[in-house]
């Protein structure tokens, strides 16, 4: 069989692609893997190192305010656009796929449309519950929509044919206990809190969760706190720990920049604050992880807003839009978490009810009828 991905821009792209190849190697080893990307953006470092290989082509979204600068990127992206039709005919005609899965990302339009075109069986899978401009366009050339999340079907034309996959996570977040998890850590078995922007950070969430770290330090409440600061916090929040007199790690807190570790620590918590990008609400899914989620605000169709959500309609987690967040809400959202063990049970109940545990068999069996409609 062979297989081809395309997507990219962020990881939130990538990772399925990367994951859908490893669920297609588990049932074909022999299975050989293209992927299709840009060069410039994630996906040029994170393909090869997965060990696959990767075709560039030039795509760029287009820029709705019109600034000077803008005006030029917008030439660009149309001149780039002019060009992708002939080289994405260009990989598909040196690959022969058998198959072809789009994962989002503006590089996966002119792959996947030029694929359907061609003949060639295909599929895209979407991560998010308010789909991205690209799927909602292939949608209507593809065979076959694979969904995060069954929400995300009002956002397309009606009429396609769909599956409710759920979203591949990492099997090594389901390995650990929580007991297993804070040994590790050194923690007790006391509340533990889990907060983190991604690996750049969030500025809102370091702004936070400082203050619910002064909050808790000073009441010497028995309460554990991993937290990662991310890239925009490494000028600021280890000097603001400094001067609240919090150190980065003891045997109750551990600060870093980056979590490398974050299989440990979502085993260990009790409480998760973050953003709601696809991958992560995945995993507290689960995991069965209550949560505090802070969408982004800045990403394409608010779709972090619409991703939290779900969670949060299903009682699995509390949501605070941006603008809304103040350091007294947030103590207060905490501190009733910490008293109130029996709600956080309800929601990381509400959670577990959420995931989907066969996502790789469903995946599976989208990819086995492609294949069907190939021979």
């Amino acid at each position: 069989m062979k297989v081809l991905l395309a997507g990219g821009g962020t990881g939130g792209h990538i990772n399925p692609a990367l994951a859908i190849a490893g669920i297609i190697k588990a049932h074909q080893p022999d299975a050989e893997f293209l992927f299709a990307g840009t060069p410039n953006h994630m996906e040029a470092q994170l393909v090869p190192k997965a060990g696959y290989h990767l075709e560039t082509i030039r795509v760029e979204g287009f820029q709705r305010k019109l600034t000077p600068q803008n005006i030029g990127r917008n030439a660009k992206a149309v001149w780039y656009l002019m060009h992708s039709g002939h080289r994405s005919k260009e990989i598909i005609e040196g690959f022969h796929p058998d198959i072809a899965i789009g994962t989002g990302g503006y590089v996966a339009g002119p792959v996947i449309r030029m694929a359907a075109k061609l003949g060639i069986p295909t599929a895209i899978h979407e991560q998010n519950a308010y789909p991205g401009v690209t799927n909602k366009l292939l949608a209507k050339e593809v065979d076959h929509v694979m969904l995060t999340v069954k929400e995300a079907l009002e956002y397309f034309e009606s009429g396609i044919s769909y599956t409710v996959t759920g979203l591949p996570v990492r099997t090594e977040l389901l390995k650990k206990t929580k007991a297993q998890a804070r040994a590790e850590l050194g923690f007790d078995d006391c509340f533990t809190i889990l907060s983190f922007g991604g690996s750049l950070g969030a500025g809102a969430i370091n702004e936070t969760m400082a203050e619910v770290l002064k909050w808790h330090t000073s009441k010497q409440l028995p309460i554990n706190h991993i937290h990662g600061y991310g890239g925009m916090g490494k000028e600021t929040f280890p000097q603001k720990m400094q001067k609240y007199g919090i150190p980065l790690k003891n045997d109750r807190i551990r600060i870093t920049e980056y979590i490398n570790d974050m299989d440990t620590c979502m085993a260990a918590a009790d409480l998760v604050v973050c953003r709601s990008g696809a991958n992560a609400l995945a995993e507290l899914e689960t995991l069965g992880k209550p949560s505090i989620l802070i969408p982004s605000p800045i990403v394409a169709g608010n779709h972090q807003y619409h991703n939290a959500m779900v969670l949060g309609k299903a009682g699995a987690a509390q949501v605070i839009e941006q603008k809304n967040v103040t350091n007294e809400d947030m103590i207060s959202r905490i501190e009733g978490l910490y008293h109130d063990r029996e709600k956080l049970i309800s929601m990381a109940k509400n959670a577990a009810s959420l995931a989907v545990h066969d996502t790789e068999e469903r995946i599976w069996s989208v990819i086995e009828k492609l294949t069907e409609k190939k021979a």
